[in-house]
């Protein structure tokens, strides 16, 4: 691998963010912190038009209460574990600043819910400036790109009114099956790969998940969509299996977590060693 090509992949990797936990530990998903945060900057500005979201990020409200997944997880990827999202917001004066904070923290906890798969908690907010005008809708982002709020937010000097406070959401019901072995961080070096050139085991994965309902494209954060490794060593009483990753984009209108868990059933089922599967959303077009 070329220098220029190694850079072009960890650039394109730090872009998507932190890898966070879509459902539960059996759920063996993830999805990229740049495609959450868009598809909640969106949530955002249609149901609460008087503010402007900036600067939004997710990790673990609690480290120590995260789980182990129930498959090998993609190389830095979060673990699965209730989320704490944290944002800097303006707004208008059309409404006292705690309703407003209270209708955000609302649509941004419901978003991540049910139109992601995400088990969000707790919602920190900040107020950092009063804006006198509505603001104006930037229209369509690219699929999967930052919003333009995130540099400005990144480069403004801290400070404002705290408005924090913690959000329910509802735990998405974890996918049923058969116990999967626990597996490493980090899975095994690729046997096969498709999405740019693989074994024909590999295209085959590919074909079968591009026919999954709500799958738009397979995407490839090192730039495989598909990857099969070598046979994961057993843990405890599971026999040793071979593990499977596939990152792809979500289409519109489909639910991440509900085609994650319907690409990891089809991909298990059309090889016949039934491997161990993760998927990583990487883009919501």
């Amino acid at each position: 691998m070329t220098a220029d090509r190694w850079t072009r992949m960890v650039r394109q990797q730090v872009g998507l963010g932190r890898f966070l936990p879509l459902g539960g530990p059996r759920d063996g998903a993830w999805i990229a912190e740049r495609a959450a945060g868009t598809a909640l900057r969106r949530a955002a500005e249609r149901d609460v038009p008087e503010v402007r979201l900036n600067g939004v990020r997710l990790g673990l409200a609690d480290p120590d209460a995260a789980s182990d997944p129930a498959v090998p997880a993609p190389p830095s990827a979060l673990p699965p574990g209730p989320l704490r999202l944290t944002a800097e917001f303006a707004a208008t004066a059309a409404w006292p600043l705690p309703e407003t904070a209270s209708r955000l923290r609302t649509a941004l906890a419901a978003a991540a819910a049910e139109r992601i798969g995400l088990e969000l908690t707790e919602v920190d907010l900040r107020v950092t400036e009063l804006l006198d005008t509505e603001p104006a809708s930037d229209g369509p982002e690219a699929p999967g790109a930052p919003g333009a709020g995130e540099a400005s937010a990144a480069a403004r000097t801290a400070g404002g009114t705290e408005a924090s406070g913690a959000a329910t959401a509802s735990q998405p019901e974890e996918a049923s099956g058969s116990a999967e072995a626990f597996g490493a961080a980090t899975p095994a070096p690729a046997a096969g790969v498709a999405g740019g050139g693989g074994a024909p085991e590999a295209e085959r994965v590919a074909d079968v998940v591009l026919g999954v309902a709500g799958v738009s494209r397979l995407t490839g954060a090192w730039g495989r969509g598909v990857r099969l490794g070598a046979e994961q060593p057993a843990t405890g009483a599971a026999l040793p299996r071979r593990h499977a990753r596939v990152d792809l984009a979500v289409a519109a209108g489909f639910r991440p977590l509900e085609v994650a868990r319907a690409v990891r059933t089809a991909v298990a089922a059309a090889l016949p060693d039934r491997p161990t599967v993760a998927v990583l959303v990487t883009d919501l077009d």
